[in-house]
This record gives C-alpha cells, sequence and structure tokens, in this order.
C-alpha cells in the first residue's frame, strides 16, 4: 500500500515527506474518507476522558459510544493481516469503581480479535493512601483475522537470559536470540520536571515512551509497512516507525501537538535516509 492512494482520498496533508503524512482534523471525519483494508498497523492511545487539558470530559455512556465510533473506522481500514494496539489508563464510574480499566469497559463493542493484554509496569507515579500506588497501565493487542497477522518474536526477544547455556538432552534450550519477553512489560514512564526530566520528553502531557512503541512496532509489523495513529499527539509512534524503517499516518486535532510531533519527525529524517524500499508515489 502506498502513501499516495491515502493522499488522493484524504487531500493535501499538514505535513508531508516520501514516507510521513500527518492530517490536522478529526480522526473519524478522515477515517471515513479512507478505502477499507489499506493500513498495517495502528497503535494509539486516545483522550481517558478523565479531564487532561487536550480533553472535555464526556458522560461515559457518550465515551463509550465514540470509542466504539471511532474504533469500528479502525477496524474497517485495517489490513486483513493487520493489527490494532491500544492503550487506555482508568477513569472512575460513580458508584462502582475508583478506577476501572477503560478496555474492560469496551471489550464487547471492539470488533477486532483480542489476542492479548499487555500490562505496561512503570516505576513513578502517584502515592496512594487509602489504596495501592498504581503502577501500571494496559495496551491491548487486537487482529482483524485470529488465524493470519504478524507476529515477529525473534525481533522483540529479551537478550537478559539467567541460564544461557542451560541444555535438553545435549542440545541448548535457550533460543540464542534470547527469550519471550511476556505479557509484563516493565519500561519507565516519560518523566517531567526540571532535573527528572526524561529525554525524550516534550511538552504533551500525556507522553508514552519509545521503548514500549519500539516492542510493538517491531513485533506487529514489518519494513516498509505502513503505521497509523489517529491520535498522533506528541509523535512517538511516528518517530520509533520511522526509526524502524516503516512509514506513518498521523492524524490530530490539536495543531499544536501537530507541530510537536512534526519536529520529532523531521529530527529522525535528519539522521538519515531511512531504509525503505517503496516511496510515497509507488
Amino acid at each position: 500500500m502506498s502513501l499516495q492512494l491515502i493522499k488522493s482520498s484524504l487531500g493535501s496533508p499538514y505535513y508531508e515527506s516520501d514516507v510521513v503524512l500527518i492530517y490536522n482534523d478529526d480522526c473519524i471525519s478522515l477515517m471515513e474518507k479512507l478505502p477499507g483494508n489499506i493500513l498495517n498497523l495502528t497503535v494509539t492511545s486516545p483522550p481517558y476522558n478523565i479531564g487532561k487539558e487536550y480533553e472535555s470530559i464526556m458522560p461515559l455512556t457518550e465515551y463509550l459510544a465514540w470509542s466504539e465510533e471511532w474504533i469500528e473506522q479502525v477496524y474497517r481500514i485495517c489490513s486483513l493481516d493487520g493489527a490494532f494496539w491500544l492503550n487506555l489508563g482508568y477513569l472512575p464510574v460513580s458508584g462502582k469503581a475508583k478506577a476501572i480499566p477503560i478496555p474492560y469497559l469496551l471489550w464487547d463493542r471492539i470488533p477486532f480479535y483480542m489476542i492479548q493484554e499487555i500490562v505496561w509496569h512503570y516505576a513513578a507515579g502517584v502515592a496512594g493512601k487509602k489504596f495501592f500506588s498504581p503502577r501500571n497501565e494496559k495496551f491491548i493487542w487486537y487482529v482483524k483475522n485470529q488465524n493470519n497477522y504478524i507476529f515477529n518474536l525473534d525481533a522483540v526477544r529479551d537478550p537478559n537470559v539467567k541460564y544461557p547455556n542451560q541444555k535438553k538432552n545435549g542440545k541448548i534450550k535457550v533460543n540464542s536470540l534470547g527469550k519471550n519477553p511476556t505479557d509484563v512489560w516493565s519500561f519507565p514512564k516519560v518523566t517531567s520536571g526540571k532535573n527528572r526530566a526524561s529525554k525524550e520528553r516534550t511538552p504533551h502531557p500525556a507522553q508514552f515512551p519509545e521503548a514500549v512503541i519500539d516492542r510493538i512496532i517491531k513485533a506487529s509489523s514489518n519494513e516498509s509497512d505502513i503505521v497509523f495513529d489517529p491520535f498522533l499527539g506528541s509523535g512517538t509512534t511516528a518517530a520509533v516507525a520511522l526509526r524502524l524503517s516503516r512509514k506513518v499516518v498521523g492524524f490530530e486535532i490539536n495543531n499544536q501537538y501537530c507541530d510537536i510531533a512534526i519536529e520529532r519527525i523531521e529530527e529522525r529524517l535528519k539522521k538519515g535516509k531511512l531504509p525503505i524500499q517503496s516511496s510515497l508515489f509507488e
């Protein structure tokens, strides 16, 4: 799939290069214009409906209906062997829960087939007084076809093996590339603050770390595939995808966040020509 087909469907982008298309508009209205079955991998983290500076809180029923609407569009444009990785945190439900994982409220509204819940464990966070201090969020891995999807395990194996020379029947038991990293991933948050800000920190208030997205993209796509983020935010998905020789399509309704993402994209592109085999117009 070429980016030219996407551009011909959506019109002039906010930003483009041979391997990137960024649009500054509402993701649902943009996705509705795209043909079906065209995007290899979607990785995104939408608003959590908890009052961050970039969102207005909706009644829960409206938020879930809105989530269902945009996810149905992601499903429609996902390629037949494609995947959808969704990061969502927690929200309160009046009279029912202090903090419930948002994907649990959407389980029966998502048309994709769920492969797995990944627990992202991070080191820093809120200190609880009447509850255990929260230190995780969820990434849910979905595919369009449960019998035909990309999973590049060797690309993401963990080389930190406790007994690398352990043998069984005279043969090395452990894969030479390392072990399966399991469904609990420990990566630090992107922190802020004068003395403790992460190196990759941007002005965006809800930025996830590149290391998490690196593993997802390596596992669920191949070089030259298109990686899509309908809530581009600070551009982490785009920056990592380009570093891994994928193409990028991103939608972001906030033009200030678009500019942050573009700055990261251009910084990545300046580091050298990427070994992507097909260009925008192929």
